[in-house]
């Protein structure tokens, strides 16, 4: 999956603000690269705020299946976070 994407282009990331609920605020949030939007997206955010985040780079958009996949793959630039 990763073979063709470009982790160094801009990224923007849309999450929940806060508590999962109904009716949510959307927190937007632009970055220089895609891997650390990614990086933020996996390691920072809840798992309900994973769950509803969407990333979208180059025009196309990565769910929260999309999003782990990508941190997972081999190709993935940066140093991940230890295990808990």
């Amino acid at each position: 999956m990763a073979r063709s994407f470009d982790y160094n282009a801009p990224a923007e990331l849309f999450a929940p603000k806060g508590r999962p609920g109904m009716r949510q605020p959307v927190a937007y949030r632009r970055f220089p690269s895609a891997a650390a939007a990614i990086r933020f997206a996996v390691e920072e955010l809840s798992q309900a705020g994973l769950a509803a985040a969407v990333l979208e780079v180059n025009e196309n958009r990565f769910d929260h299946v999309g999003i782990r996949q990508l941190y997972d793959d081999a190709a993935y630039p940066l140093r991940r976070r230890a295990a808990r």
